[in-house]
């Protein structure tokens, strides 16, 4: 079977598991290391070089990458196509792209920040795709991010006081690494302090679908699966994490469909609503006759 992003023909073994989907609800990345073959990973620095023509928000991905293309042969990796399926669906959008070159002994180092304006979006996510061509080292700078802060909402450069946080992790990695990023992820470039410059290129994705069970489900009841979504992060240690948990369980229940699912009584506490009146107990809804009998309203 083809994989393909734009036909969604890829192959269910190709689709992430629910321990992997997990992970990314948790940590808010998923990571594909050395997934882009050398020859590609050569070409790719030549492409880049020239510039990839932009596109207005939301173009299809058949519009934005046509076949024959560098991208698009990039996205048809079954690994890549089927990381992005199971994250945003088949025929997904292209919100932008990006080709980013920090200079040999060059560039600053970025601010923390998220993309783009607040995203209130809680049943929904874009994703971000950064394929590095070459091996990134410590000494490169590559990109910093905090895991698990992708669904603490934050406004673009609200954070960039904070220069460093418990947890946060530097990107390194062999040539051909392609990383999915969730858009709320806290994260910033390092200044590269080699003799090589540093290529990245990224594309931020729509979905047209929703996302529910997008991925291979056979493992949806491992227990694996629960352990990585209760995982817990530095930079929020005891009540802190408590929401972080809760943030995870609501996007659980959305991607599964399963609005029960809870990492501990939070949710389940949220639907005590009782409707039966105490005994004696009167509802001004009603009028004067309104006074229940403390078995129902």
């Amino acid at each position: 079977m083809t994989a393909s992003p734009s036909t969604g023909r890829v192959d269910r073994k190709h689709l992430m598991t629910s321990v992997e989907m997990a992970h990314f609800v948790s940590h808010g990345s998923f990571r594909l290391d050395g997934v882009v073959p050398e020859s590609m990973n050569e070409r790719a620095i030549d492409v880049l070089d020239t510039g990839i023509e932009p596109h207005p928000y939301g173009t299809p991905v058949e519009d934005a990458y046509p076949q024959g293309g560098f991208v698009r042969e990039l996205l048809d990796l079954p690994a890549v196509a089927g990381a992005l399926q199971s994250l945003v669906g088949p025929r997904p959008a292209v919100d932008h792209h990006a080709v980013h070159v920090r200079p040999p002994h060059g560039g600053n180092a970025q601010d923390m920040h998220g993309d783009a304006v607040l995203d209130t979006r809680t049943d929904a996510f874009d994703v971000q795709l950064m394929y590095y061509p070459r091996e990134v080292t410590l000494e490169q700078g590559g990109t910093l991010s905090v895991p698990g802060t992708h669904l603490r909402r934050i406004n673009e450069g609200a954070i960039g006081r904070y220069q460093n946080l418990r947890g946060q992790t530097r990107l390194t990695c062999p040539a051909g690494t392609v990383v999915f990023l969730h858009h709320g992820i806290w994260h910033g470039g390092r200044r590269n302090d080699s003799g090589q410059p540093r290529y990245m290129f990224k594309i931020r994705f729509n979905p047209t679908v929703r996302q529910l069970r997008l991925w291979n489900t056979d493992d949806i009841d491992d227990p694996q699966v629960r352990a990585t979504l209760a995982t817990r992060f530095e930079w929020a240690n005891g009540s802190q994490g408590r929401l972080e948990l809760i943030n995870r369980a609501k996007l659980w229940r959305v991607l599964t469909g399963d609005h029960d699912f809870d990492l501990d009584y939070y949710l389940t506490r949220e639907r005590i609503r009782p409707t039966t009146l105490a005994p004696g107990a009167t509802d001004p809804r009603l009028g004067a006759g309104g006074a229940g009998d403390g078995w129902g309203a």
